[in-house]
């Protein structure tokens, strides 16, 4: 996304550089079941995912890494807390990236360590700091006063830039940097900071945002602000749900800004009491089955425009949304109007609107 930042690689995924903004999200499988990992890897690539993380908390946990990277449709990063040698033996099972938090990973001679192996190897490593597991001596002076966003924001670089200049020392500048807070404020005053001090890529995020709507929320609109100002080379949209959930947030923030192919779009009213038929129901599953056939294309048919459905629950806006979709429905009761290119075609049972539907978008791809 941005220009000016320094261009990295990641497993062959472009990262600064003006690259296109990746999205990112991490396993919550045990960090030992292989197959388990895998699977989720792969479900998660098929969504848009473009680099998936892993727990690494001990060597053995680096090993099942490798075994997944074997097989693994797109690059793998280690995330390590606490113990250097994780990273180490990480970087020996051949991750792609390390993250590494400047809070927990211990001595300058051991981030020393870290630095050389991974420059040596020609894995880029991430700065990852977060604000509930700063360093001593920052937390301490953060908390002598008011956590204001401006004083958040200067304690998050603060962290980040002491981290860079350590690994910079050692001749490493493979270096993407995030500095996450919680709230939304706090969060687009450190990316704006550290996008005046730092060319790094910035891996952008609202870290802990919450459960599925609260989390998407903040999380979208805080990385709005900061895409839309030309700020943020990766994001990860970090949810207390499923890793899957996160990559369907995070492409949806992307193409609602115009940087990923538009993929399926579904028009659907907010229902009222004037409708007769379960809105909410036939949209979800309309949206799920255009996602679905969206997904089974080849990757390079994706960027082609995709068909622009409509349900909507009556008469009031129904017909002129339709005129503006390819393929809509138009509630009754317990049953639908279904347009095509604007036109009428035909009435159908509420059971059979979401079939009908997909039989259209099957002949408007074709």
């Amino acid at each position: 996304m941005g220009s000016g930042t320094r261009a990295l690689s990641v497993g062959g995924v472009a990262l600064g550089g003006g690259a296109r903004v990746s999205v990112q999200t991490m396993a919550d499988k045990p960090p030992h079941d292989a197959a388990a990992l895998l699977a989720q890897v792969e479900r998660c690539a098929a969504l848009g995912c473009d680099i998936f993380r892993m727990t690494v908390p001990d060597i053995e946990a680096a090993k099942t890494l490798g075994e997944v990277r074997r097989a693994s449709p797109v690059p793998l990063v280690a995330d390590i807390h606490f113990d250097y040698r994780c990273a180490l033996a990480a970087l020996a099972a051949g991750a792609d990236k390390l993250r590494i938090n400047p809070g927990n990973i211990g001595s300058r001679e051991r981030i020393q360590a870290v630095a050389r192996e991974a420059k040596a190897r020609r894995v880029p490593i991430r700065i990852g700091v977060n604000l509930g597991s700063l360093e001593k001596d920052i937390a301490a002076r953060l908390d002598a006063g008011e956590r204001t966003p401006a004083r958040i924001a200067e304690a998050l670089c603060e962290s980040a830039l002491r981290h860079l200049a350590l690994l910079e020392a050692e001749g490493f500048r493979d270096v993407a940097i995030s500095a996450k807070a919680s709230d939304v404020q706090s969060t687009v005053a450190t990316y704006r900071m550290l996008a005046e001090r730092t060319d790094c890529p910035l891996h952008i995020g609202v870290t802990e945002a919450g459960t599925l709507l609260p989390g998407a929320v903040r999380s979208a609109v805080a990385l709005g602000v900061l895409l839309s100002e030309g700020i943020g080379d990766t994001l990860r949209v970090s949810l207390t749900d499923r890793p899957e959930r996160e990559v369907r947030a995070g492409m949806e923030i992307l193409r609602s800004l115009g940087m990923r192919a538009p993929g399926p779009a579904v028009t659907s009213c907010p229902t009222c009491g004037r409708t007769r038929v379960d809105v909410v129901k036939i949209a979800a599953e309309v949206e799920e089955a255009l996602e679905k056939r969206y997904l089974s294309l080849p990757a390079q048919a994706r960027g082609a425009a995709f068909p622009h459905v409509a349900v909507m629950g009556c008469a009031v806006n129904g017909p002129g949304e339709a005129k503006g979709a390819d393929v809509a429905l138009c509630g009754g009761d317990g049953e639908f109007l279904l347009y095509a290119g604007g036109k009428l075609i035909c009435k159908i049972p509420e059971r059979e609107a979401t079939r009908k539907v997909m039989e259209y978008v099957d002949n408007h791809i074709r």
